[in-house]
């Protein structure tokens, strides 16, 4: 099972043709299972350039699986150990939601689909899985 991460479903919706849309391609065609959580889903619609594509953006994402933290305060705590883990390796990650984005994946056991750089920098640091 797959969690699709904000840089490739942006990527994917724009109809751009990298290396992430084609393995997203792939895992949709095989009915490979996949899904998002709600930051993931808050970050496309904020992205939507009008009224139409946030409308089409809710609903075609809101019958997609979501994978949502499993308790509200120890979750969010492991997120924070994510991001000092990696500060005390040298690695800086740029946004706390990356942080939740991997805590999410992690606790469901799923492999993470993104095109950031930040997510390969942290699966140096814990046990996130790649797709």
């Amino acid at each position: 099972m797959i969690l699709v991460d904000t840089s490739v479903l942006i990527d994917f919706f724009k109809g751009n043709e990298n290396e992430q849309c084609k393995k997203f391609k792939t895992v949709i065609t095989r009915n490979i299972p996949f899904g998002i959580n709600s930051v993931i889903y808050q970050e496309v619609l904020q992205g939507a350039p009008s009224d139409k594509e946030y409308k089409l953006l809710s609903e075609y994402l809101s019958t997609q699986t979501f994978y949502h933290l499993r308790n509200p305060v120890q979750s969010y705590a492991e997120a924070a150990s994510i991001y000092i883990m990696c500060r005390k390796k040298g690695i800086t990650v740029r946004s706390t939601i990356d942080c939740i984005i991997a805590q999410t994946a992690i606790e469901h056991d799923l492999y993470l689909l993104h095109n950031d750089r930040d997510f390969e920098a942290i699966a140096e640091s814990v046990k996130l899985k790649i797709y």
